[in-house]
């Protein structure tokens, strides 16, 4: 199966299915010397570790990561790292019931109609449990762009019919709500909206905004690697993302250029934007400010009223869909999206390295 690789320098291949006996991930390219340890990376996978609130399923996994290689005395070697998380909590009983069918919603008939065979238990390679692999791999990424100086502000910016907005967002409950909606007020109403879908027997989506600060000017090429593209890229190859946004998004088709255009000022001798319309790119490249995207996500498609289906012997049928489900997907896809950003623009720093002869030369004139 082709598909399990991103990244060019900084890459990453994730492995394993969500009824397996683990999940994990590769990393390739990070450089020697970076601090880590699974203390370290834990963490991340607690922020998207299930049967944490009300809102998530109650799968009950401690996603316990160990790390196999790669580290040694506290600090990354520059050898391939590699990640185990076990999977200890699977109920694949739950799924004999579709084995013969296809979920609406789900990967179930593309995936049969490309291989011809599909892992049924949980959706296999399909799952959503695939991304902890992602998150782990994100942990290395955005510990060392910390180093760096740069930063993630990651959450909720809306929840079915709750959206937030710039003045109602409260940074101090960054990653402090059940939802990931930085407002309390807000949250308690998403909820109220959450707690009627599950009585419905239905699901929710909503939207993740990531902010990302302190990137430099100049990350990304003008035609096919632009930065925005390979964002683009990296939030839709997360299964249950539907649609891509940085800065004003498709708000832009609606405005004037002298809406949308940013204009350029001097700030303590640097050239800096008066507006970030834009998102923080221009022409596919990083311009300096804060880059800020969004990714639309669909709502859970396992739900537990009735729904019309066929058998893979092509009879219609009714199924109601046993199981562990998430009655919504968004506040435990905030670090997915996070990590999937910071995987990203760290590939893109490492490529941008060799953009300029005057870089090489300076780098290896020190040596």
């Amino acid at each position: 199966m082709a598909g399990s690789t991103y990244g060019t320098i900084f890459k990453i291949t994730t492995w394993g299915e969500s009824h397996g006996a683990a999940i994990g991930v590769v990393i390739d390219g990070c450089p020697a010397g970076l601090p880590l340890s699974e203390e370290r990376i834990q963490p991340f996978l607690d922020r998207r570790r299930p049967g944490q609130s009300a809102y998530s399923t109650p799968r009950k996994e401690s996603d316990t990561v160990r790390i196999l290689s790669g580290v040694f005395e506290g600090k990354s070697t520059g050898a391939p790292i590699s990640m185990l998380i076990e999977n200890t909590s699977q109920r694949s009983h739950d799924y004999t019931q579709i084995a013969s069918c296809y979920r609406p919603g789900h990967a179930d008939f593309t995936f049969d109609e490309k291989y011809g065979f599909r892992d049924y238990r949980g959706g296999g390679r399909s799952s959503g449990r695939e991304t902890i692999g992602r998150v782990a791999a994100g942990a290395v990424a955005i510990l060392l762009l910390k180093e760096m100086g740069i930063s993630f502000h990651t959450f909720t910016r809306a929840l079915g019919p709750v959206t937030l907005t710039d003045e109602a967002f409260d940074p101090s409950l960054l990653g402090e709500t059940p939802t990931g909606i930085p407002n309390q007020t807000l949250n308690l109403e998403a909820e109220a909206f959450l707690k009627q879908c599950m009585e419905n027997k239905d699901s929710a989506g909503g939207i993740v905004e990531c902010h990302v600060n302190g990137l430099p000017a100049g990350l990304g090429d003008p035609v096919f690697e632009k930065l925005d593209a390979n964002l683009a890229k990296a939030l839709v190859s997360v299964g249950a993302v539907k649609a891509f946004e940085i800065g004003e998004g498709i708000h832009a088709a609606r405005l004037t250029g002298s809406q949308n255009n940013d204009g350029f000022m001097l700030q303590e001798g640097k050239i800096t934007k008066r507006t970030n319309h834009s998102g923080g790119t221009l022409g596919g490249i990083s311009d300096g400010s804060p880059v800020v995207l969004r990714a639309y996500i669909k709502p859970t498609p396992s739900i537990f009223s009735s729904q019309e289906t066929v058998t893979c012997n092509q009879e219609e049928i009714t199924i109601n869909i046993k199981g562990r489900h998430d009655p919504v997907i968004v506040p435990r896809a905030i670090v997915v999206v996070e990590a999937m950003a910071a995987i990203t623009i760290l590939d893109a720093l490492l490529l941008n390295m060799t953009a300029k002869l005057d870089s090489i030369i300076d780098f290896y004139s020190k040596k």
